[in-house]
């Protein structure tokens, strides 16, 4: 019986055992399932292209590049004329020249000129005779990638009048299409995954569990436990940066805009700002609860900030190879000295004004239903102190030769009036401040809008907004930490927070991209943009925090991993981005797929790098 009873036992653990390996491992192989999926479909696609190209008749022809295809005018109009050209996602901008026309020599004996023309977003064509420079025709047209076009113009035998016909001569390539069916199987297999966990713990418990989940509290209690969704929103920010860094396949929208507006590319830093404070917040409030003096913690919270300024300076100037650093070029602005400067100003706030321990006595005052913000009150004080302190300095700053208050990108844009005033204020300051040579020299501003002074998307004006959203951050920890035993009522707060964020940025930009008052802006964190990325991050981590924490049908994975590592994550792959196997040689760098294939292999091995290093419980901490 004894002898039964102790391999029943064995088997038990055993199995136990083997559960446990699998939960570990079943998100990693998923993702390099789902990887090898998503390889299987851009190979297959890079097939189907090359052999495409290989069929077409050999003539001598311009090469192409990402984005590009070619345009060629045929003029039958008995007059010279010029082709100018604007993009439609450039604001109030001129018209630029590209090129002449030669006049036709009749019907039925035109002139023929060449252009690479743009295809990422629409175009705005116009021909104006030369030299009189009278406008002949005018058309928007959005070009398709590699595509043949034809624009005819032909004389209606009348002064100054054309007819200006565009004709598609050879079909573009979809090069979104197998892509996005790519991403889509890598989707469904991680789908697939969390719909087995689901399944599986609602069968045989979640790994995770460590009591049952009615006597749980949502926020954990003890400092060696954390909020999986936390980790798990700053593992996906984080994930989607180094994709975005590292090329994100060329494509347009995984690329910073180029003024006003959003991309895919600008949701992700705020939102890592953003889950930085909620982690203060709790982080503070556990720290203060176990007895830890403010004074330590002050002096824990400069030397780290001191530490990842002094880190990002290194990452940001990486030309080490060409030569000694040079101090007259060096830059200072960064992300990592942004994410410092944030940190330093929140976390001592919240040092400052934290309580001690949560008081549950508060039930019975009138204000019960805000206390998780009038508790606070000083800290709101000095935010509303700070984001009044920048629209003073963005409204009401004299910026020699640029109108007080401007929010333009400069160059040819606002039909080309300031061309010297790229950023306004938050430019000039920086420029004043850090000298040109120590900011950034390429914004992006600089392709569209043609703009040639330098200017940084970390700047110091925009730390101001990168605290009110670390703050606003903060917030949503209070809410956690206030209301810990209450998951519908954080959820109610979250979704309160917002629709208020939410209202406050439609009546800022007037639910316009350019129309606006104050338009959503990442070059210059906007505060529009701080209201707008911050009503997107708290329904965000309502959804991560009720699927993660409160109903565990997700355990996070595989972003959960570099969310628990997320300094080293980020580091890792600035200094290792130029090094096998996160980037190589490729044989057709103008293929939107073969840049996609290399970023996003290089995004999963930093994910399974950061998996690894949980496995072994090595972490990177400050």
């Amino acid at each position: 019986m004894l002898g039964f009873t102790a391999l029943t036992v064995q088997k038990a653990v055993i199995y136990t055992k083997s559960w446990c390996v699998y939960c570990w491992l079943r998100p990693a192989c998923s993702c390099v399932w789902g990887c090898m999926i998503y390889l299987y479909e851009v190979c297959d696609k890079h097939i189907e292209r090359t052999t495409i190209v290989s069929s077409r008749p050999r003539r001598k022809t311009t090469v192409l590049k990402m984005d590009e295809a070619t345009l060629s005018v045929i003029n039958e109009f008995q007059s010279d004329m010029v082709l100018s050209v604007m993009s439609k996602h450039c604001f109030q901008c001129l018209p630029q020249p590209v090129g002449l026309v030669p006049a036709g020599l009749g019907p039925g004996d035109p002139t023929t000129v060449g252009f690479t023309v743009s295809t990422q977003h629409a175009l705005m064509l116009q021909l104006n005779t030369t030299p009189d420079n009278s406008e002949l025709c005018r058309m928007y047209f959005h070009f398709g990638e590699h595509g043949n076009y034809s624009l005819w113009v032909k004389d209606l035998n009348a002064p100054s009048q054309a007819n200006c016909t565009m004709v598609t001569n050879s079909e573009p390539i979809n090069s979104y299409l197998r892509e996005l069916e790519a991403v889509n199987s890598l989707l469904q297999r991680l789908g697939s995954t969390m719909e087995a966990e689901r399944l599986i713990n609602s069968e045989l418990g979640s790994p995770n569990r460590l009591v049952d989940s009615s006597t749980e509290s949502i926020i954990p209690a003890s400092p060696g436990r954390r909020l999986r969704s936390l980790d798990t929103f700053r593992g996906l920010s984080l994930v989607v940066m180094v994709f975005v860094n590292y090329g994100g396949g060329r494509y347009w929208f995984f690329k910073h805009e180029s003024w006003n507006g959003l991309t895919v590319a600008d949701l992700v830093f705020p939102w890592f700002v953003f889950i930085m404070g909620t982690s203060i917040a709790l982080s503070v409030s556990g720290a203060v609860c176990r007895g830890i003096k403010r004074s330590h913690l002050l002096w824990k919270i400069c030397w780290r900030s001191v530490q990842l300024f002094i880190i990002g300076v290194f990452i940001i100037n990486p030309n080490y190879c060409q030569g000694p650093l040079s101090w007259d070029s060096l830059r200072i602005p960064g992300v990592l000295q942004r994410l410092a400067f944030t940190y330093l100003v929140l976390a001592v706030l919240d040092v400052l004004v934290t309580r001690a321990c949560q008081d549950s006595s508060l039930t019975d005052v009138w204000w019960y239903h805000v206390h998780d913000v009038l508790l606070y009150w000083p800290a709101w004080l000095c935010v509303i102190a700070l984001e009044t302190l920048w629209l003073c300095l963005t409204f009401l700053l004299p910026v020699p030769g640029c109108p007080s208050g401007y929010l333009g990108p400069g160059g040819i844009g606002d039909f080309g009036q300031y061309p010297n005033c790229t950023g306004g204020a938050a430019g000039h300051i920086d420029r004043w401040l850090l000298g040109e040579r120590h900011i950034y020299q390429t914004p992006s501003s600089r392709v569209v809008y043609m703009t040639s002074v330098p200017f940084d998307p970390e700047g110091v004006l925009g730390s101001i907004n990168s605290v009110v959203m670390g703050f606003l951050g903060l917030q949503a920890g209070k809410i956690l930490l206030h209301y810990r035993d209450q998951p519908r009522q954080i959820m109610t707060r979250f979704l309160v927070w917002s629709f208020l964020l939410g209202v406050v940025s439609a009546v800022l930009t007037k639910c316009s991209k350019d129309y606006g008052y104050i338009p959503v802006n990442k070059n210059l964190w906007s505060l529009s943009y701080v209201t707008t990325l911050s009503c997107f991050a708290f329904v965000f981590l309502l959804v991560l925090f009720y699927m993660v924490d409160v109903k565990r049908w997700w355990s996070g994975a595989p972003f959960f991993y570099p969310g628990m590592n997320s300094i080293l994550v980020y580091v890792g792959h600035e200094v290792f981005e130029d090094y096998f196997p996160f980037r190589w040689k490729m044989a057709n760098s103008q293929s939107h797929a073969e840049h996609l294939t290399q970023n996003l292999l290089a995004t999963s091995i930093w994910v399974l790098i950061s998996y690894i290093l949980y496995r072994k419980k090595i972490f990177w901490k400050i």
